[in-house]
């Protein structure tokens, strides 16, 4: 076979059932395959700054012997590289500790949701098309707003990849599917003063993505930081606009990952069937949900993706699992298993969701009185200690003052723990913003926060 050819997924997943056939006495062989293309469109001062495409073709193969794994990829189909790749994952395995659960994901009866995901439309947009779409992208950013003095990135891209994972076990999957985006980032200028404000979107097709959003958002993220100063050091309430509060609720969803939990990198260890939250908090992982990017038939180890209750009333109801901490725990997949082609299988969501609240748009300022509203944060994932919870990280936006948005601050630290911040939720919206992706998330309401300024 030759790398360079387009195969389709019948063709992938026959390749994968091939070196599959392989496996020789209690030797357990998974292999995954697959191609893509990809297209990026950069716009700048009205004319074409950069447009990429490329093509790729991807295998990995993992072998289990008695309890030793090997893993090794390439990125080429070519006959001889799939074969050499078959022989040095096999090398591999005498280097591999011995572990009892070690193994590969079985069958287990769980019927996948069904969902139709290959859409051809991202397929159908030409290269003019997309050039049109970025400058069109930077055109309306620079004319949203006077301020707005340039923009720094006004960007197309879109993928399409095809992908089969088969395993000695008996399990051989297959999937297609593609997405597109748009992104912006804009300059907003006052005087010597100069702002950046960032906004993307991810769908399916070109016609699901939210320009406007995009435009809207980014551009008053930029002018609205405009004359922001440092807040005075205080504990405060906050609400977390969506994009923030979707950021942290990944955090605590990552924690709620059985691997982090085995390696004692969660402070929820050992509090499932505890109230971890303030009851009005639910949240599950999706997958079946075909609206977000999030969605799949299949997890990385090849199981149904199946929809999974992490928070229900505030309550942990269980941690998410491939089947190697599975059988660690005593316990079954969640069908949580995250890879890429050339990596191994971790544990993760796919698409977590909070329910909404019953706090209207109109009323979330005047429930909080005085408090700040947190458009944006930085350095969260390394502010997150995993194991104490403790965090501190960047931030910025505005005062909420008698129960209206007031003056902007920036250069602004908040501080918690995980533990204290969902305990200390005290209102949810009623109405969630759309993410990029598809994603939707309600802004929370978190009560005693340090908030450091000057």
């Amino acid at each position: 076979m030759n790398g360079r050819r387009q195969f389709d997924t019948d063709e992938l997943a026959q390749l994968a059932r091939q070196v599959c056939e392989q496996a020789q006495g209690p030797e357990q062989i998974e292999v995954c395959v697959s191609t893509g293309r990809s297209t990026s469109v950069r716009a700048y001062n009205g004319d074409v700054e950069s447009l990429r495409s490329g093509h790729s073709a991807a295998i990995g193969v993992r072998v289990v012997t008695e309890g030793r794994q090997g893993f090794a990829s390439a990125g080429s189909l070519d006959d001889d590289v799939v074969a050499d790749t078959l022989a040095a994952a096999r090398r591999n395995v005498m280097f591999g500790e011995p572990d009892p659960h070690q193994g590969l994901a079985e069958p287990d009866d769980v019927a996948p949701p069904g969902l139709d995901l290959s859409d051809p439309a991202v397929l159908s947009v030409s290269d003019a098309d997309k050039i049109a779409a970025a400058i069109d992208l930077e055109r309306r950013c620079l004319s949203a707003d006077p301020r707005i003095s340039g923009v720094r990135v006004a960007a197309w891209s879109d993928g399409w990849s095809q992908s089969a994972l088969a395993s000695s076990t008996g399990i051989c999957v297959q999937s297609e599917h593609g997405s597109c985006s748009v992104g912006a980032q804009p300059l907003a200028t006052d005087g010597d003063e100069t702002q950046i404000g960032y906004a993307g979107d991810a769908a399916w097709r070109p016609d699901e993505l939210d320009v406007d959003r995009v435009i809207t958002e980014s551009t008053s993220l930029a002018t609205g930081q405009l004359g922001a100063t440092k807040p005075p050091s205080e504990r405060v309430t906050v609400v977390l606009a969506p994009p923030v509060a979707a950021a942290f609720i990944g955090v605590v969803a990552s924690v709620l990952a059985a691997d982090s939990v085995l390696k004692g990198r969660s402070p929820f260890a050992d509090r499932v069937g505890e109230q971890i939250a303030d009851e009005r908090l639910h949240l599950i992982d999706d997958p079946t949900d075909p609206t977000t990017l999030g969605a799949a038939n299949f997890d990385g180890e090849g199981l149904a993706a199946r929809r999974n209750a992490l928070i229900s009333a505030g309550v942990l109801r269980g941690f998410l699992h491939n089947a190697y901490t599975a059988r660690r725990s005593d316990t079954a997949s969640t069908g949580s298993a995250v890879r890429g082609t050339r990596s191994l299988p971790g544990v993760g969501t796919h698409a977590p969701v909070v329910a909404t609240g019953d706090i209207a748009s109109g009323d979330l300022y005047a429930s909080v009185g005085d408090g700040v509203l947190v458009r944006g944060v930085s350095g969260l994932h390394s502010g997150v200690n995993p194991t104490s919870g403790d965090f501190s990280v960047g931030a910025w936006g505005h005062r909420i003052s008698g129960g209206e948005l007031a003056e902007p601050f920036r250069e602004a630290t908040i501080a918690s723990t995980l533990q204290r911040m969902l305990l200390g939720i005290g209102g949810i919206g009623a109405t969630a913003e759309r993410l990029a992706g598809g994603m939707s998330m309600p802004p929370l309401v978190v009560a005693d926060i340090a908030l450091s300024g000057v």
